[in-house]
């Protein structure tokens, strides 16, 4: 479908449109005149009427394209490393990780869907331009830490598949611009739709590996409860701080903000509520498949690696080396890999979308897709090439995981902006959300922000 010939009709004068906020909204002048990613705002078909099950698909993807960052090649190597060291402890902070995401996307396109700003554009529509440069510097370095897990991840599963160098790889993986670009120009129906079917060969690729592992039910369960350990082993809080640093990833609130709005909902009060709903459960449900995934991963590390005795396996090339031999199962390397390209593929697409919403909100700086996605994917590529070279494999697995620990570090800057706009009744009207879930979002916040300084604390230390 035509992205262009597919929007609806324009919004109804009565409602207020991008560039007609105020101070008596809440927001300043400095609120955006284009709406977020332009070209495909409004363009996705949403029926008035009819089955609910038919508005629950016409609302269907964006949800699926933000998981797609919580099971990225990034949270391969954490879950990996916490499930062959530690077994099944470390679950628990999948589902801790998961329900948070869970919440803070759901604000995510509450901000997007209720105010028509993505959180780009609402930082800029609230803070002075200092603030808003220094956030965007923050941004910008999140979005490459995930682009260097990216291009590492897509390196490796080159390599594995088809005996590819890292290096060859990692510029290979440079070459993904023109796939997304060639996907938006069908339109964003057609990119969701490419999004979903990775995902699926992901899921089924771990599904079949769980079934032949046929880890202890009854040690899965156990690691789903919170232990004490987690806080007190540096080693296992590094694993783990990593974890949630490659779960809720703080670039996916910038692009969830902003592709929430390509469904052309009615904008007015009843069908931005009506839309908040519908994004609300799409999210929910994407990243329920992210926790499957997720927790997959870990468990068949556990169930394989950690049972066996191989505790020190934490690179994604000795995982693929071992899985076959220790499973029986000679396929199981090779799904393992193609579900690694997969979700590297996946990856880029998000990434470089979120790249252009947080350039333009932030800076009003509109670049062409396919120069920016190559500025940051070559960015991201220097570290991998010079490290390859200088440690070999082993270095680039290491750089997996600290660019995980990166990313959570970013954090705290889009979880507390986002926190406080969507619990701003100024703001936000009637779609401010309630006190108790802004308690619950402040401790989601804190909790990030207090287990920062404890990596901090533990580094700074030794």
């Amino acid at each position: 479908m035509d992205m262009k010939t597919s929007a609806l009709s324009p919004e109804p004068a009565s409602e207020p449109s991008q560039g007609t906020f105020s101070a008596e909204t809440g927001w300043s002048s400095e609120a955006p005149v284009r709406p977020s990613l332009e070209e495909v705002h409004a363009t996705v078909r949403v029926p008035a009427t009819g089955h609910w099950l038919r508005r629950m698909l016409a609302f269907a993807g964006p949800g699926y394209m933000v998981s797609v960052g919580y099971m990225d090649p990034g949270n391969w190597a954490t879950d990996i490393a916490g499930g062959s060291k530690f077994g099944y402890t470390l679950l628990s902070v999948i589902l801790l990780s998961n329900l948070m995401a869970i919440l803070l996307q759901a604000l995510a396109a509450r901000l997007g869907i209720a105010a028509g700003l993505d959180l780009a554009q609402a930082c800029r529509a609230s803070y002075s331009r200092p603030v808003n440069f220094m956030l965007w510097l923050v941004c910008e370095a999140a979005i490459i830490a995930c682009d260097l897990a990216e291009v590492i991840g897509t390196a490796i599963a080159l390599q594995l598949l088809f005996g590819i160098p890292l290096i060859g790889g990692a510029l290979i993986a440079a070459l993904d611009a023109f796939l997304l670009l060639l996907l938006m120009n069908r339109g964003f129906r057609f990119l969701e739709a490419f999004v979903v079917a990775l995902l699926i060969v992901i899921a089924v690729c771990f599904a079949i590996q769980i079934v032949v592992a046929a880890p202890p039910v009854a040690e899965i369960l156990r690691g789903f409860a919170p232990s004490r350990e987690i806080v007190t082993n540096p080693a296992m809080l590094y694993i783990a701080i990593g974890i949630i640093g490659a779960t809720v990833m703080p670039h996916n609130l910038y692009l969830h903000s902003s592709i929430v709005q390509t469904r052309a909902y009615p904008r007015t009060t009843e069908g931005r509520r009506s839309a908040i709903r519908w994004a609300t459960a799409d999210s929910t449900l994407a990243l329920m498949l992210a926790l499957f995934v997720n927790a997959a991963i870990l468990i068949v590390a556990a169930a394989v690696f950690h049972r066996s005795g191989h505790t020190e396996v934490a690179e994604i090339g000795d995982a693929f080396r071992l899985l076959s031999p220790l499973l029986g199962l000679g396929i199981a390397s090779t799904l393992f890999a193609v579900a690694l390209l997969a979700s590297g593929i996946n990856s880029t697409v998000t990434a470089t979308l979120a790249g252009q919403i947080v350039m333009e909100g932030f800076l009003r700086l509109r670049m062409p897709m396919l120069a920016r996605r190559f500025v940051t994917r070559g960015i991201a590529i220097v570290p991998v090439i010079f490290v390859t070279a200088l440690y070999g494999e082993s270095g680039t697995a290491q750089l997996l995981v600290l660019s995980q620990v990166v990313l959570s570090m970013q954090l705290p800057f889009a979880v507390i902006p986002l926190v406080r706009f969507v619990s701003d009744r100024r703001k936000m009207g009637d779609f401010a959300i309630s006190t108790g879930t802004a308690a619950v979002a402040w401790i989601i916040a804190g909790v990030i922000v207090i287990l920062n300084v404890k990596l901090l604390a533990d580094t700074v230390a030794g």
